[in-house]
């Protein structure tokens, strides 16, 4: 099963303002979309279901320090099985943090069945030097990993993976207005498809806070349910 786009870790490039793309450039795609900062101790918890029935879990926890940087941890953890037996398993934990709505460093590992990947990531003047199991060399320092909490990723056009260093090709676009269910009450949002091997469902609120995801592969559904609000 392919999580590239599905479960990659938190980032933010709005943090001091106006989020922007890897490109630097801001499409007006979702151009209207409100930045959301963090503030310290802030966490977003998702529980992830697979056709209806607990999967796992996607926690998001923020630790902002008094200089300012911004710290984005993420811990992913899914499982499935038949009865007792084991049948899949992914563990992904990231830490990026970022200073002046920049990328400052990226840490990141994930276990997929076995199957081991890694990315270390640091800013360098206009680049980002990325050394990952997947991609090594520079990226633009405007680049915004692949963090759907983070809004940023509707305007860009290439997402940095927190598993791995690969850069992932994306198409994002404004689907419209929904309301959808956080904690069992009501709460207007957008809809965006962002476009890449597999198509992913965003919804945010009108503070520009992740409040939903869904997608499907190999004819499952995947949703991630808002255990309580942020």
């Amino acid at each position: 099963m392919n999580w590239r786009i599905c479960i990659l870790a938190a980032g933010v490039a709005f943090l001091a303002g106006q989020a922007v793309s890897d490109t630097g450039e801001t499409s007006g795609r979702a151009a209207d979309a409100p930045a959301w900062t963090p503030k310290d101790g802030d966490e977003i918890r998702f529980d992830v279901l697979r056709q209806g029935k607990p999967f796992g879990s996607h926690v998001v926890r923020f630790d902002v320090s008094p200089d300012g940087t911004i710290e984005a941890h993420t811990e992913v953890k899914l499982r499935a099985g038949l009865g007792p037996i084991p049948l899949y398993r992914y563990d992904l934990k990231a830490t990026e943090r970022w200073r002046q709505g920049r990328l400052i460093e990226l840490e990141g590992k994930v276990d997929k069945d076995g199957k081991k990947g890694e990315v270390t990531a640091e800013s360098d003047g206009n680049v980002i030097d990325v050394e990952g199991t997947a991609f090594e060399g520079n990226v633009p320092a405007t680049t915004v990993p692949a963090s759907h909490w983070n809004i940023a990723e509707t305007r860009a056009s290439r997402l940095l993976s927190s598993e791995n260093g690969q850069m992932i090709d994306v198409n994002v676009r404004k689907v419209g207005r929904e309301t959808v269910e956080v904690a069992g009450k009501p709460v207007p949002a957008t809809r965006y498809l962002l476009d890449s091997d597999i198509d992913v469902t965003l919804w945010y609120d009108d503070a520009g806070r992740w409040v939903k995801l869904a997608f499907s592969t190999r004819g499952q559904d995947i949703d991630y349910v808002l255990s309580e609000p942020y």
